[in-house]
């Protein structure tokens, strides 16, 4: 009898805290509704992706409050940023897309192989862009509260794109984060740096490779890319290198680099190319692999605040490189 009281008491308590917590996100829904129409986001577009059975995703609050591990050392995530199938499909898009790509990179000042390598390191080119609803996964995290401001104007952001009519509503997905289409745009970047390339009347980072690629480089043209410079090299240290003089924050001009003892794999020279600054990086520390790193390695991390992904995205577009 005790047992069967308790159960009971369990399944009250359940079903009016999940009651209330619908309750709850259906007023906070409906004042998003209100401040959408109040910022001009028209009735169709608040009714269509923001409708009043609109749901939060749990496994997004999941993937948040996650705390992320390092499970890999820079050596094993290469392994598969920049695999020779990664490579091989790299020079399989660039010659496919060879005369698009070259227009691209004369239009806005960025290598070809920059512009694929990204593509490959951000979503496999193009084949994994991930499948949530933007709109709602962006609904889920505003209304979680960790970050909620932020997230609370992508969505916002994310409805004036559906507005202007570039995607429809399901056609809109992306990451579990918000990030979009084939170069994983967040909303803001979206409508700060996405292009219509090829005229139709819409920024197309989801299917047409004409804007997904202009996209790419006006992001990197606009965050101060330099295509005559390198992004950087991999290099070897002498014994006994000062390791306060690792990181990014110290630039130094490449002589000083020279004469500090730095070299190429080879133990030839560091290559000048012009008066470049430089830094030196050990992403995993003391003993691994290292770089010297120029303003482009930056523009990288601009993109991803990761020297893992930069670094990759660097060499993936090394092995790209006249194809």
């Amino acid at each position: 009898m005790r047992l069967s009281f308790i159960l009971m008491l369990a399944f009250v308590v359940v079903f009016f805290t999940e009651t209330a917590s619908a309750r709850d996100f259906s007023s906070w829904l409906n004042e998003l509704q209100n401040e959408a129409r109040a910022k001009g986001i028209s009735s169709t577009t608040i009714s269509q992706a923001l409708p009043a059975t609109l749901k939060p995703i749990p496994r997004i609050i999941e993937l948040d409050r996650k705390q992320p591990e390092k499970t890999k050392t820079l050596e094993e995530y290469l392994e598969g940023a920049v695999s020779q199938k990664r490579v091989n499909g790299g020079r399989a898009e660039m010659a496919e897309y060879k005369n698009l790509l070259q227009n691209v990179s004369d239009t806005f000042g960025v290598q070809k192989e920059v512009i694929v390598a990204l593509w490959g390191v951000e979503t496999s080119y193009g084949s994994n862009t991930g499948g949530f609803d933007i709109v709602t996964a962006l609904a889920t995290l505003a209304y979680d509260g960790r970050r909620s401001a932020f997230f609370r104007e992508e969505l916002f952001n994310a409805l004036r794109i559906l507005d202007e009519e570039h995607i429809s509503h399901h056609k809109m997905k992306g990451s579990w984060a918000g990030a979009m289409g084939q170069c994983q745009f967040m909303p803001s970047s979206f409508l700060r740096f996405a292009v219509d390339f090829n005229k139709d009347g819409k920024r197309d980072i989801w299917g047409t490779q004409a804007d997904v690629f202009a996209s790419t480089a006006n992001y990197l043209s606009q965050s101060g890319w330099k295509k005559n410079e390198p992004w950087g090299h991999q290099v070897q240290l002498p014994s006994g290198f000062d390791r306060n003089l690792i990181g990014t924050s110290l630039r130094r001009p490449l002589q000083a680099w020279h004469d500090a003892g730095v070299r190429m794999l080879d133990g030839k020279s560091i290559p000048f190319e012009g008066a470049l600054e430089a830094s030196v990086i050990q992403p995993d520390g003391a003993g691994t692999p290292t770089f010297v790193v120029y303003d482009n390695y930056r523009v990288i991390l601009k993109w991803n605040k990761s020297n893992y992904f930069a670094t990759s995205v660097g060499l993936l577009s090394d092995r790209l490189k006249g194809w």
